[in-house]
């Protein structure tokens, strides 16, 4: 578990979505220390500094779990022990990501230059690929009266809505006295909520609020401590213990909780364990996240370089998925169920999002991803 931040000075990091770019602020995640101020003045231009291998090791094994999780939905069946691998997966996997993703926004403060990138970086990939995806399901899916619209995300693209809403907000967590049970009460209220409906999928970005706010509260001193051996050991028992528990329960625990789309009575609950199930899967998430962060490399590995196109790697994903459902390759084959079978498409949903983030990959897609935008802003002063 991450300690709880003191009120020290926070280090400020540049706005990053999925893929953090090296510069001034980079340095600060490893060293902790800030950034010259922005109106130092500037000599010449400083050299790029180098990217923390670390972040890109978290984020390209956080996407793998997620393309793997993904690719077992339609095809685990009935199978109780992958059931119960897939829930440990989905209790950690995004909240790892959102994490990661609210840790760089801490210094989100919606200067012109960083609501530049949050509009190339965030809202124009998601109009993209949500316009994407619903004409790859009305002509490839053969549902030719599948409506184009933003406001209901398809799939995988309700991220980027909750990344453009939470960003927006960031300033109101580093201002709270007590951000996070704030958060925690934001998420309980959205789960015995209703009446929220599914515009810009509110549920998730509200459930799944903390985990945001625990990473803008991260100061790199926590990335470090969590990496301590006796963590990294006590990792182990803790994982084994989870998968024990999720074995038992997987055929009477609906897996809409670890979704967080939905609220305790849409689930059929209770009203009062929308908010029982809110701080019980927060443990568990914090958790098993912090299991899975101290075993995260912090060197130079063959896979951190794929940190950077994870952004990548998440929005294509989908498509093979999708694509593979509505080819008929996972009815057609119902072995894929056994255990072979999802070893298999784990394997290869791992090799293809690995290929999915691929630096050739990032040049060719980046026209969506980081959009050149200049022509639709007003110069601003340098630095701004």
């Amino acid at each position: 578990m991450l300690p709880a931040p003191s009120r020290a000075q926070r280090t400020a990091l540049p706005p990053e979505t999925l893929d953090p770019e090296p510069g001034p602020g980079s340095a600060a995640i490893a060293t902790g220390a800030p950034p010259a101020p922005a109106s130092a003045p500037r000599a010449s231009a400083p050299a790029a500094k180098p990217r923390d291998p670390y972040f890109d090791n978290v984020k390209y094994l956080a996407i793998v779990l997620v393309a793997v999780a993904h690719s077992w939905e339609p095809v685990m069946g009935d199978s109780r022990a992958a059931r119960a691998v897939y829930m440990i997966i989905y209790t950690f996997h995004m909240p790892a990501f959102i994490l990661v993703s609210g840790h760089f926004s801490r210094s989100f403060d919606a200067s012109p230059g960083r609501m530049k990138r949050l509009v190339t970086g965030v809202a124009v990939p998601y109009v993209v690929f949500e316009t994407a995806y619903s004409l790859f399901r009305r002509y490839a899916g053969g549902e030719p009266d599948a409506p184009i619209t933003l406001l209901d995300p398809l799939f995988l693209t309700w991220f980027l809505a909750a990344l453009l809403i939470w960003r927006l907000t960031t300033h109101l967590w580093r201002t709270l006295r007590h951000p996070l049970p704030v958060a925690l009460a934001v998420a309980a209220l959205a789960s015995v909520s209703p009446g929220i409906g599914n515009d810009l999928d509110l549920q998730r970005v509200l459930q799944f609020l903390p985990f945001f706010v625990l990473g803008v509260l991260a100061r790199p001193e926590h990335f470090v401590r969590v990496r301590r051996r006796e963590v990294r050991l006590l990792a182990l028992p803790l994982f084994a213990a989870a998968l024990a528990f999720a074995y038992a329960v997987a055929p009477h625990l609906q897996l809409g909780w670890f979704y967080r789309s939905d609220s305790a009575q849409e689930l059929g609950a209770p009203w009062w364990s929308g908010v029982t199930m809110t701080l019980l899967m927060f443990g568990c998430a914090l958790l098993l996240t912090a299991g899975f962060l101290s075993w995260v490399p912090a060197r130079t590995t063959w896979f951190t370089k794929l940190g950077a196109g994870t952004i990548c790697g998440y929005l294509l994903h989908g498509f093979l998925i999708r694509g593979a459902e509505y080819a008929g390759l996972i009815d057609g084959n119902a072995w894929l169920s056994g255990p072979a079978g999802l070893a298999l498409v784990a394997v290869m949903a791992a090799v293809a999002v690995t290929l999915l983030c691929t630096p050739p990959v990032r040049r060719v897609m980046r026209f969506a991803t980081e959009p050149d935008m200049a022509w639709a802003f007003r110069r601003s002063p340098a630095g701004r």
